[in-house]
């Protein structure tokens, strides 16, 4: 099983390789939203300071639920899923090694890139720091929940749409934690239950969505 992870791992991650554009969507959107804020908003330091932590949570979740419905197409298109859901392996290993390649290519970049651009909103290096851990937890756990709402909607022409609707209102206790994580940090408060919780969030997603994820393919394709 170990083998198909990997294999299926550096597959996907060779492929995001030969498809800079694609890779590159995800981080050029969040740029765009997280740069619009500020221009909407009051110069201010107080008033940017404050909308920091929920303007760069929401352009992760956006930029993160942009690159969900490219998931499995290229899988579907050329008849690879197919193939793999015909293997004696569990088809939870397929799932958790396309949701580790997906959070490398679109996930981690963008808790990497958030917090450089916490300067923007005034954010203090100790809220910067949270922003990191936070992001490091939270991109993950949103990876998961959207490889459930890939799985439902694979194949379907209207998927990202559809896709949107059926993960945000999964993923939004993910982006309150994380944004008043970093807030608390802002302020100077204890942020360790808070950074508890998206632990514990992300353990509960990695042990559940990889499980409901292989089931609702298993239903999508048949």
């Amino acid at each position: 099983m170990a083998e198909l992870y990997f294999a299926i791992l550096r597959r996907d991650l060779l492929a995001a390789w030969r498809r800079p554009g694609d890779t590159a969507m995800p981080l050029l959107f969040f740029v765009l939203v997280a740069t619009l804020f500020p221009l909407a908003m009051s110069p201010t330091r107080e008033a940017l300071a404050g909308i920091g932590a929920p303007a760069l949570w929401v352009a992760v979740l956006l930029g993160t639920l942009l690159s969900l419905s490219a998931l499995y197409r290229a899988d579907l298109e050329d008849g690879t899923l197919e193939q793999l859901l015909l293997r004696d392996e569990p088809l939870v290993i397929v799932v958790l090694a396309k949701s580790t390649a997906h959070w490398l290519v679109a996930g981690a970049p963008l808790a990497l890139l958030a917090p450089l651009w916490s300067a923007a909103y005034y954010l203090p290096p100790g809220a910067s720091l949270t922003l990191l851990l936070t992001l490091l937890l939270g991109t993950p756990t949103l990876c998961l929940i959207g490889a459930v709402g890939a799985s439902l909607t694979a194949g379907l022409r209207q998927a990202p749409g559809l896709l949107g609707l059926l993960v945000l209102p999964l993923m939004l206790p993910v982006l309150m934690f994380g944004a008043r994580a970093v807030d608390a940090a802002a302020a100077g408060h204890e942020t360790t239950g808070l950074v508890y919780v998206l632990a514990a969030l992300f353990f509960l997603s990695l042990s559940l969505a990889p499980l409901a994820a292989a089931a609702a393919l298993r239903i999508s394709l048949d």
